[in-house]
């Protein structure tokens, strides 16, 4: 009988040096052959509480430095965070577009570009408003010898995952940073159909 073989697979660590600090970065790998990344900063106890954010990969906001979303400013912000502090992960998933894909949230974008917001665009073209999975931040914590959190996020999907995963997640740090007037209808949405939440404040 041959022993099953695991969804989620660590691969390798290395140093990344950035702007803000040295982190360290860890690769891991699904059995689908999706590769995802943890970037880690400073050092911690095991019992520490330690302040991560899940962050999914956004080409546009991270890397193209667009104003229709806030992952890109999210991202700087978590990673200034966790310097600050002195300590901290960020686990990077590969999970483009809510989970549909780059060239598909390219779609959808024409189709928001057309009147629609970014949970109809994400429906006309046959997909749920978020089809993201957040089962391997648990092989990730696990092997970053990390059992409580403090989440930075604003959405209470991802903390009922991490919950139902078994990770004890001490208290959730907002990020309410990179509104701009080319996503502030986006943000609106997020907080109307996706059940995240924001200041207020922010879209008077």
């Amino acid at each position: 009988m041959t022993s099953k073989q695991p969804k989620y697979e660590y691969i390798s660590s290395a140093k990344l040096p950035t702007r803000m600090g040295e982190f360290r970065i860890h690769g891991f790998v699904e059995l689908s052959g999706q590769e995802h990344v943890a970037l880690s900063y400073g050092s911690w106890e095991e019992g520490d509480t330690v302040p991560i954010r899940i962050h999914s990969e956004c080409l546009t906001g991270d890397a193209l430095f667009s104003t229709r979303c806030d992952c890109g400013f999210q991202l700087e912000k978590a990673m200034q965070n966790i310097v600050d502090h002195g300590f901290g992960v960020i686990l990077y998933l590969r999970q483009e577009g809510r989970g549909i894909g780059l060239l598909n949230k390219i779609r959808a974008y024409n189709l928001q570009d057309s009147g629609m917001d970014t949970v109809e665009a994400n429906e006309h073209l046959g997909f749920d408003a978020d089809l993201r999975s957040y089962d391997i931040c648990k092989l990730m914590l696990d092997t970053l010898k990390i059992g409580k959190v403090e989440l930075m996020t604003n959405n209470p999907r991802k903390l009922k995952a991490l919950e139902d995963l078994g990770i004890e997640i001490v208290a959730r740090r907002p990020i309410d940073h990179g509104m701009t007037k080319d996503n502030k209808h986006y943000l609106k949405t997020k907080t109307e159909k996706l059940g995240h939440v924001f200041d207020p404040h922010m879209f008077k």
